[in-house]
């Protein structure tokens, strides 16, 4: 009879391991990072992530947009991008 108790014993502390932890394992939460929001005015090209300014406007009739190869920056009207950009 002790012959068929030994097995039973050998598996227990694995068994009663696996019981007390099974209650700790649980699935991260997800992070949900809202999406950046362009502000009023600001036009966003479909398939573009907007980028907020990294410094303030160079003065008045500057825009914050978008250029097709070199990503956001300011640009006028009658100056072109700012920083030499063509």
């Amino acid at each position: 009879m002790l012959e068929r108790i030994r097995p039973a014993l050998r598996r227990a502390p694995t068994a009663l391991a696996a019981l007390v932890l099974s209650g700790c394992v649980v699935y991260p939460a997800a992070v949900h990072r809202p999406a950046a929001v362009a502000p009023a005015g600001v036009i966003v090209p479909p398939g573009v992530v907007y980028v907020a300014p990294g410094y303030p406007a160079p003065g008045v009739g500057w825009i914050w947009s978008y250029h097709g190869r070199r990503g956001w920056g300011w640009h006028h009207r009658q100056r072109g991008w700012h920083r030499g950009w063509r």
